[in-house]
C-alpha cells in the first residue's frame, strides 16, 4: 500500500478520505474473486490509477476484472507468462519495422525485458505522462491489448536514430529511458494520432500468430 503512488496527496495516509483503503478493498477483493491471480506485482499501480479515475471501488474492480480477465491475460498470473510472451512478440515486431534497433539490441545482447518490462507491466504508468496515459488506456479498453504494441513501436521508431547511438549495453538501456520522456510524448493528442500511424498495419490476426511462436519459446526456456 505505502508503495503505490507515494507522492500522491491522495494516498498519504493523512489524506481524507486515504485511497489506501479503496486500494487495498478492491486488490483483496479481486485476490478472492480471480484465485489463479491473486495478487501480482504491478496490480497495485493498475488499480491505484483506476481509483483515482473512477473515484468509485466497485467500478475500479470491474475495470481491473476487464483489464485482468480479459484484455492482458496471464500478464498478472503468477508465472507471467503473458507478459514474458508479449515483450518477446514485441522484439519480433521490431524486427519488421525497426530492424536497425532490433539489429543492435541482438548485438549487444540486451534482452527486451530489461527495457520494456515496467511499460507492459505497468501501462506505462510513471513512464508517460498522465494525460498520455488516460488517453492510451482509452484506447486499450476499446481496442485491446494490440495498442501496447503501438505505443511501444511509436515510442522506438520516433527515436530510432537517438537509440542506434547506443555503444555498450547500459548505454541502449538508458537510451530507452529517455526516450519516454520530452515533448513527443508529453504532447497527447499528436502523440495519440502518431500511434496509429507510426507502426503502419497492425492486425490481431499478425499479433496472435507471433504470441503463439513466442510463447512455445518461453515455455521451452522454462
Amino acid at each position: 500500500m505505502n508503495r503505490t503512488f507515494p507522492d500522491n496527496v491522495k494516498f498519504r495516509k493523512t489524506a481524507d478520505p486515504c485511497l489506501q483503503h479503496a486500494l487495498y478493498n478492491v486488490l483483496v477483493a479481486y485476490g478472492h474473486h480471480n484465485k489463479a491471480v491473486g495478487y501480482c506485482q504491478g496490480m497495485n499501480f493498475i488499480a491505484g490509477y483506476l481509483i483515482l479515475i473512477t473515484k468509485n471501488e466497485e467500478e475500479s474492480f470491474w475495470l481491473l476484472d476487464a483489464l485482468i480477465g480479459r484484455i492482458l491475460p496471464d500478464y498478472y498470473s503468477p508465472a507471467m507468462l503473458g507478459l514474458k510472451t508479449d515483450q518477446e512478440v514485441l522484439g519480433e515486431l521490431v524486427k519488421m519495422k525497426v530492424p536497425a534497433v532490433a539489429e543492435l539490441m541482438e548485438r549487444h545482447g540486451v534482452m527486451w525485458t530489461l527495457v520494456v518490462s515496467r511499460w507492459f507491466i505497468c501501462l506505462f504508468i510513471d513512464i508517460l505522462p498522465v494525460e498520455t496515459v488516460l488517453r492510451i488506456w482509452d484506447c486499450l479498453f476499446y481496442e485491446g491489448s494490440k495498442i501496447i504494441f503501438r505505443v511501444a513501436l511509436t515510442l522506438i521508431k520516433q527515436n530510432q536514430a537517438f537509440i542506434l547511438e547506443a555503444t555498450n549495453f547500459p548505454d541502449i538501456c538508458d537510451k530507452f529511458k529517455q526516450i519516454t520522456k520530452g515533448t513527443f510524448v508529453t504532447e497527447c493528442h499528436s502523440f495519440m494520432q502518431k500511434i496509429f500511424t507510426d507502426p503502419g498495419s497492425l492486425s490481431m490476426a499478425t499479433i496472435n500468430k507471433l504470441r503463439e511462436t513466442c510463447r512455445e519459446k518461453v515455455l521451452s526456456q522454462g
